[in-house]
C-alpha cells in the first residue's frame, strides 16, 4: 500500500503523522512510504533520518495526496488540504467531526473513507489512541491555568499551592475521565484544592481511590457544577462522549459570577467545548476574556509538546495502520472491532451514530453502506 505522511498545517502543530521506527516496520512490511519533506522538523527529526529507514521524501504535498491510498496525519485536514483528497481514499486522523461541520461535508461529498483516532474504541470502552493525548491535555491544562493566574498574565495573581498561612488555589475539573484525572494530579501536585466532577458514581469511587481521598469529589448536576465553578480560580472542562458532541454544563450565567481573574481552560473545545462561554482559539491567539474570567480553549492543545506527544501518538496508531495496510481497508475493518468503531464516513455516508447525532445527519451502519 502506499501511505502518505503529510506535513501538519494547523496553526503551531509540529506533530508528526508517524516517526522513522513506523516508516521502517511499514517498509520492511513491502509499503511505500511518502513523507513531506520537514514533516519531523517541529520535533527533531531531519528528513534523512525518515530516508535511512526508506521513506520517500516529497515536497509537494499535493502529489502526496494524489499518490496515496492511505493517508496519516495528526489533525484534520484544513480546506486548503480538503481539495487534495478523493473518493475511495483512506484517511486516518484525528477529526472532532461533530464540531466542524463543513469538514464533514466534504468528507461525505468526495466519498473519502474517513477513520477517526477519537473513535478507536476497545471492548472496554478504552480509547487507545486518543488516551495518551487526554493525558498530555489534562496535564498541561494545569500548567497552563497556573501560568494564565500570574498578574502579569491577566489573570488574579493567585498561587496554585497557596504557602503557610495563605489558602491554596481552589481547582474544579469537570469530568473525570483521562484528561480530568490527570489534571486532577498535577492541580494536587501543585499544592491546589481540587474538586472532580463526574456523572459517574462508579468513577468517582475509582478516583477517590487512586487519588487516596485528597480532592473532593461530586456528581455531576447543575447545582453542583454552578457552585464549584463559582468558588473556583481555575476550571477545567474534561468531558467526553465519544464522537459526540460535548455537552455544555457551564452556563453564562455560572461564569460572570466567577472572581474576575480566574481562568478557565476547556480541554473539550475539541468536540464544540463544555462551556457556553467556550470558543475555539490558537496557539497564536490563545485567550480572551469574557466577563473578566481568561478562557483558554486552544483545539490542538497536546500539539504544545510535540515531541512528548508525536512518540506517544504513533506508538498507538502504527499497530493500526499496519493492519490496514497489511490486510487492506475492509478485511483490517472486519477483524477489528475496535478499529470498525474510528470508522466515522465512507462511501458519502455517516457510518457512526454519535456523529450522525452530533451533525443532525442520517446513521447508516457500515455492513449496510456495503450492501
Amino acid at each position: 500500500m502506499i501511505i502518505g505522511v503529510p506535513r501538519e498545517r494547523k496553526n503551531h502543530e509540529y506533530r508528526a503523522g508517524i516517526i522513522p521506527d513506523g516508516v521502517k516496520t511499514l517498509v520492511e512490511n513491502g509499503h511505500t512510504i511518502l513523507v513531506e519533506s520537514l514533516v519531523g522538523d517541529g520535533i527533531g527529526i531531519t528528513d534523512e533520518e525518515y530516508i535511512r529507514v526508506g521513506a520517500k521524501i516529497m515536497k509537494n504535498p499535493e502529489t502526496i495526496y494524489q499518490e496515496s491510498e492511505l493517508i496519516v496525519k495528526v489533525k484534520e485536514p484544513l480546506p486548503g488540504e480538503t481539495s487534495w483528497l478523493r473518493a475511495g481514499q483512506i484517511l486516518f486522523t484525528f477529526l472532532h467531526l461533530a464540531a466542524i461541520p463543513d469538514l464533514a461535508e466534504v468528507l461525505l461529498e468526495k466519498q473519502v473513507t474517513a477513520i477517526a483516532y477519537e473513535t478507536v474504541q476497545l471492548d472496554n470502552g478504552i480509547l487507545p489512541i486518543l488516551s495518551p493525548m487526554s493525558e498530555i491535555a489534562g496535564k498541561l491544562s494545569v500548567q497552563i491555568g497556573a501560568h494564565y493566574l500570574e498578574k502579569v498574565n491577566g489573570g488574579s495573581g493567585i498561587l496554585l499551592g497557596g504557602v503557610p498561612g495563605v489558602k491554596q488555589a481552589s481547582v474544579t475539573v469537570i469530568g473525570g475521565g483521562r484528561v480530568g484525572l490527570n489534571a486532577a494530579k498535577i492541580a494536587l501536585g501543585m499544592g491546589a484544592s481540587v474538586t472532580v466532577i463526574d456523572i459517574n458514581p462508579e468513577r468517582l469511587r475509582y478516583l477517590s481511590d487512586v487519588l487516596e481521598g485528597k480532592i473532593t469529589l461530586l456528581i455531576s448536576n447543575s447545582q453542583n457544577i454552578a457552585s464549584s465553578v463559582v468558588d473556583s480560580d481555575l476550571v477545567i472542562g474534561a468531558l467526553l462522549t465519544p464522537g459526540a458532541k460535548a455537552k455544555k454544563v457551564v452556563t453564562r450565567d455560572m461564569v460572570s459570577k466567577m472572581r474576575p481573574g480566574s481562568v478557565i481552560v476547556d480541554v473539550a473545545i475539541d468536540q464544540g467545548g463544555c462551556l457556553e462561554t467556550s470558543i475555539p482559539t490558537t496557539f497564536d491567539n490563545p485567550v480572551y476574556s469574557v466577563d473578566g474570567i481568561i478562557h483558554y480553549c486552544v483545539t490542538n492543545l497536546p500539539g504544545a509538546v510535540p515531541r512528548t506527544s508525536t512518540l506517544a501518538l504513533t506508538s498507538t496508531t502504527l499497530p493500526y495502520i499496519l493492519e490496514i495496510a497489511n490486510l487492506g481497508f475492509e478485511k483490517a475493518i472486519a477483524s477489528d472491532e475496535a478499529l470498525k468503531r474510528g470508522l466515522n464516513i465512507f462511501r458519502g455516508k455517516v457510518v457512526h451514530r454519535a456523529v450522525a447525532e452530533a451533525l443532525g445527519l442520517n446513521f447508516s451502519p457500515y455492513p449496510d453502506v456495503q450492501s
